[in-house]
């Protein structure tokens, strides 16, 4: 049954938690489509959060995060209100697909309009009704498709509260970028409610290692902002990058990989190794400076200027070597290293016959 009043016009009590659905669009028979969202209030005053998940809908991590945080009965929010929304684009979430029916991401149309595509208006609602109404965001996110990343925090470093928030998630890595035009994100962020995008992992799938650091991250953050009782679980120091760069195949082939994510690598290094289909090594794809693994391609049959592997550039030598520290001494880090070591094929370069002379 739907309950008796739709988002936002239901609001839960002190200490009250409630299921309610968001009318977002109308259906051929104009129906209403919906979404589930959770809404969970404290019994003492405090900031208003949303939490949101599959804004692509393909983005199914983000969903096990907040899944779990429902499940979990060991944390109780005491102050302040907390919205969770495992699946923000409903429609392409039914679809399997990462885009709305119209073909349009949604994630490139915020703020919106009411006048506007359907994917404009939808995000219009989303905003006004949603988004607009809170004082802090957490946008949880996986690779594009073929795709896997490693987790980190995406952020505008220049706002002081989005830096409080990433640093208190506890990622590990912050990547330290606006956002593009369009995106919910910094749509938030531009309106004056400061938001935080964590990515993690690959679509279509619920990976342990990745939503143990998104619930982990998202009560990090909850007890940042005094929400939740306890101490924030976050590495000593964090890494922060703010030049990234995806590395692409040179020439059509199978890729046998090098690098997994959340390995580091120096400049020069090989990363992955372009072969015929009987192994004949045709080119190397080289580091172009030392850094970490972002992610990767999950597909290795590539053609010329398909992205391979993308690199977020340390500086130094002691940056370095003070993230692959930290990663060790990071038991939710470690767990996502291993894990995305596992799920993507290594293997040494000299294993690869008749290379020819590399190139970057």
């Amino acid at each position: 049954m739907l309950p008796p009043k739709l988002f936002p016009d239901v609001e839960p009590e002190p200490g009250e938690r409630l299921n309610t659905e968001m009318a977002i669009s109308e259906s051929y028979s104009s129906r209403n489509i919906t979404i589930p969202i959770h809404v969970r209030r404290g019994i003492n005053d405090g900031p208003r959060v949303f939490v949101t998940a599959a804004l692509h809908g393909d983005e199914l991590n983000g969903t096990g995060a907040i899944r779990h945080l429902l499940a979990d009965s060991s944390w109780e929010l005491h102050s302040g209100t907390l919205i969770l929304v495992p699946v923000l684009n409903i429609l392409g979430y039914e679809r399997h697909s990462r885009y709305l029916p119209d073909r349009r991401d949604l994630n490139r149309c915020f703020p919106g309009s009411k006048t506007g595509s359907m994917s404009s208006r939808m995000a219009r609602t989303i905003f006004d009704q949603l988004i607009e109404p809170c004082d802090f965001g957490i946008d949880l996110h996986t690779a594009a498709v073929r795709r896997t990343n490693y987790p980190n925090a995406r952020a505008d470093l220049s706002n002081p509260r989005c830096a409080e928030m990433a640093e208190a998630f506890g990622a590990g890595i912050i990547l330290d970028a606006p956002g593009p035009e369009g995106s919910l994100r910094r749509s938030a962020t531009d309106r004056g409610v400061p938001t935080i995008v964590v990515e993690g992992g690959e679509v279509w799938r619920m990976e342990s290692a990745v939503i143990d650091c998104m619930t982990r991250g998202v009560l990090n953050v909850l007890r940042k902002l005094e929400m939740v009782d306890g101490e924030i679980d976050v590495p000593i120091k964090q890494t922060v990058i703010s030049h990234t760069k995806w590395i692409r195949a040179e020439r059509g082939g199978l890729m046998q990989m090098h690098v997994a994510p959340g390995e580091t690598v120096k400049k020069d290094q090989p990363l992955a190794t372009n072969c015929s289909l009987l192994n004949e090594g045709q080119n190397q794809l080289l580091a172009p400076f030392s850094g970490v693994v972002l992610g990767a391609s999950t597909l290795p049959s590539v053609k010329p200027g398909e992205p391979v592997v993308h690199i977020g550039k340390l500086g130094t030598r002691k940056q370095t070597n003070a993230y692959e520290k930290r990663s060790e001494n990071d038991s939710v880090q470690q767990d996502a290293i291993e894990q995305f070591s596992s799920s993507v094929h290594v293997i040494a370069p000299e294993s690869i016959t008749n290379t020819d002379e590399a190139d970057s």
